[in-house]
């Protein structure tokens, strides 16, 4: 849904000739936009998935476009196919053998704790809350611990909305990115004219420095979800030989995403799988050194690296990010998290007058 004006044609090569937005209205205009946001962050996710597959989509729709002098919704309809083409794809690799896996676990939960204790315990006990327990009665325990949670907070309830708003989503995010590709350009248009006239010269300037920046860093995002599905498979299928590696792999990246429960809730998943599989103690060990070595490698260091080498900002700033939009908005609010922050970065160098164009290139 890109919109990059070229910078000589809006303001010219010096960017003290446009207008300026005093420090008191920038500041309002980002604390109202956040608490708007803040509010509608339930709606959020559908319109912000399918508005950045559209952005980063269209300037390759616009340059086929440019070099076959075809008409664009031609290739936008035929993106949209290729879209919908890997979703049914993943959807009809992955979600069988994860149906199953997920069945298995709540309806074989009691055997898997008991078989998993019996491995570590053996025929040992030890000692929960000062009774002491074998692996028989700590399972009973933890599957009793898994009945009453059920019963007293509702989790089946919250648990079949979470998969009926994922499924709607799942379909909004695939209409609002048929239309996003459509007419893109028109929409992004369109929020332009939202701008008072006198400054849009100003926002049209800043968009041009912000444009190739957020492309950077998106493409960093889709480095990480690809490096955590690659090293997931080969970690689960190719080294660890677990079951269902592929669509173990898929879930581990697209789990990324989401702050810390998307990481642990694919550990778990995938730990339960191979300890249902696992022949003996070392199999056990050696997952949990291989989920140790992944979190850390995504964690601590390909991760912070490629994102803030993506967006020019410190992997400290980046994790603190990270964070900040986790708490705040959930997955949505991790994936634009640092993009926020370079918008206000960006912004601000200019409004400020720290750097000048050619300069502020450069620290980009």
């Amino acid at each position: 849904m890109s919109a990059t004006p070229q910078r000589a044609n809006v303001v010219g090569s010096d960017h003290e000739h446009v207008g300026r937005i005093s420090t008191s209205t920038t500041i309002f205009v980002l604390i109202t936009v956040a608490l708007v946001l803040y509010e509608i962050r339930w709606i959020l996710p559908p319109f912000v998935l399918a508005g950045l597959l559209a952005y980063i989509c269209t300037p390759l729709i616009d340059w086929l476009t440019a070099r076959t002098r075809l008409p664009r919704p031609m290739f936008a309809l035929a993106l949209f196919a290729a879209f919908l083409l890997i979703a049914a794809a993943v959807a009809y690799l992955g979600l069988p053998p994860l149906g199953r896996e997920l069945t298995r676990l709540f309806t074989d939960f009691q055997s898997i704790v008991r078989e998993l204790a019996q491995r570590v315990l053996g025929s040992r006990k030890i000692s929960l809350l000062g009774r002491p327990m074998d692996a028989a009665q700590l399972a009973q325990a933890a599957a009793d611990s898994v009945r009453l949670w059920f019963g007293q907070t509702g989790a089946i309830a919250v648990l079949g909305g979470v998969v009926f708003g994922t499924m709607f989503g799942g379909i909004l995010t695939l209409v609002l990115l048929f239309y996003f590709l459509l007419s893109g350009p028109s929409i992004a248009r369109g929020l332009v004219r939202l701008v008072p006239p006198g400054q849009r010269p100003l926002i049209l300037h800043i968009w041009s420095f912000l444009d190739p920046v957020l492309k950077r860093y998106f493409i960093g995002v889709f480095v990480v979800v690809s490096y955590a599905a690659g090293a997931a498979y080969i970690g689960l299928g190719l080294v660890l030989g677990i079951p269902h590696a592929l669509p173990l792999a898929l879930l581990t990246g697209v789990l990324e995403m989401i702050p810390v429960m998307g990481p642990g809730a694919s550990a778990v998943i995938a730990g339960l799988v191979a300890v249902h599989y696992a022949t003996g103690i070392g199999p056990i060990v050696a997952y949990a050194l291989y989920a140790t070595a992944l979190r850390v490698s995504i964690d601590q260091l390909f991760g912070p690296l490629a994102l803030g080498t993506a967006a020019r900002l410190h992997p400290v700033l980046v994790i603190f990010c990270f964070l900040a939009g986790g708490m705040l908005f959930g997955m949505i609010g991790v994936i634009m998290a640092v993009p926020v922050a370079l918008v206000v970065k960006v912004t601000l160098m200019l409004l400020y007058d720290e750097l000048s164009a050619a300069d502020l290139q450069k620290s980009l």
